[in-house]
């Protein structure tokens, strides 16, 4: 496995008690600046957005009903959120085994909690869940829950990144 740059750079392999692959974060320092935590958000909500409305899409255009849809939709967001992580870091040169690690522990609460706000503001708008891809109420809902979920998964990428989790884990392979 590639070292990530914050070990290459200094030579270190580690604290005693931690994997070669770790990353030392006191670098990072007691918090992550608010525009690396938007970057974090948008490069996550783009990879969700993506997932998320090509599942919706399927899911209206074939008549499916509402549990089906989301189901999919969910799947797909997780599916490009991870995939978006998982071409980056396997760019690097880092094994698929590692990368699927390192995108499973940047990505996962960012996209479930993503997930969850959006899909609730959809599940609570009046007639979203009835809404057809023709209805400006179905991209109203949809979008307006991205916004949302962008607004509440921000201060937390930011908590996360600060203490050395999260995207933070994908910072050292940039």
């Amino acid at each position: 496995m590639r070292r990530p740059r914050s070990e290459a750079r200094s030579g270190s392999a580690g604290r005693a008690g931690q994997d070669s692959g770790a990353v030392d974060h006191a670098a990072h320092g007691a918090g992550a600046s608010w525009g690396t935590a938007v970057r974090a958000t948008l490069h996550c909500l783009t990879g969700c957005a993506l997932g998320e409305i090509l599942g919706m899409v399927i899911g209206t255009a074939l008549s499916w009903g509402n549990t089906p849809t989301m189901i999919l939709a969910i799947a797909l967001a997780f599916l490009f959120g991870y995939s978006f992580t998982l071409y980056a870091v396997i760019r690097t040169g880092v094994s698929v085994k590692a990368a699927i690690r390192v995108a499973l522990a940047a990505d996962t609460v960012s996209i479930a909690v993503m997930e969850l706000v959006d899909n609730a503001i959809i599940a609570l708008t009046p007639g979203a869940m009835d809404a057809q891809l023709s209805d400006g109420l179905f991209w109203a809902a949809l979008l307006g829950g991205f916004a949302v979920a962008f607004v509440i998964t921000t201060p937390l990428n930011k908590w996360m990144i600060g203490r050395g989790k999260g995207h933070a884990v994908v910072h050292a392979y940039h």
